[in-house]
């Protein structure tokens, strides 16, 4: 049953990612002007984060108590599995690519001094979201074939 619930927590995660990046921003763009979507994408994105840590502690909290049961059965193996160090991946790619860029993609278009312009720093958060919906497709398939 725990099982169960963290394949569909998995699925739901990915999406949610999948509904974003292919549904609602490119439509938030293709409708409104770019200030407007950006600021509601932009919102999005931040639910999304958030969203990303509670899935996050969730599939790591059932994965562990699935790892341990499996080791102590069998009294030998690893505590870390594939499915955590995806997990884990995914996690990493929001904290950086949201907690971390965005700040700093606020503060370019604010037109404070950064380190990079906003154009890169959107393209390295892209990337991030996008590595990330492909970690979480890995964890849902390898989740299934259980």
């Amino acid at each position: 049953m725990l099982q169960r619930f963290g394949s569909v927590l998995a699925a739901l995660w990915l999406g949610l990612v999948v509904t974003l990046a292919l549904v609602a921003a490119p439509t938030l763009f293709a409708m409104l002007d770019r200030t407007l979507a950006g600021r509601l994408a932009g919102q999005m994105f931040r639910i999304e984060a958030h969203a990303a840590l509670g899935f996050a502690l969730l599939l790591f909290l059932i994965e562990r108590r699935q790892v341990r049961s499996t080791v102590m059965a069998a009294r030998r193996g690893s505590v870390v599995s594939a499915e955590l160090l995806l997990m884990a991946g995914a996690l990493f790619c929001t904290v950086l690519g949201y907690f971390g860029l965005q700040p700093m993609m606020e503060a370019a278009k604010a037109g404070e001094p950064v380190r990079f312009n906003f154009g890169a720093l959107h393209a390295a958060s892209s990337a991030f979201f996008a590595l990330k919906g492909i970690l979480l497709l890995a964890l849902v398939w390898r989740q299934s074939g259980r």
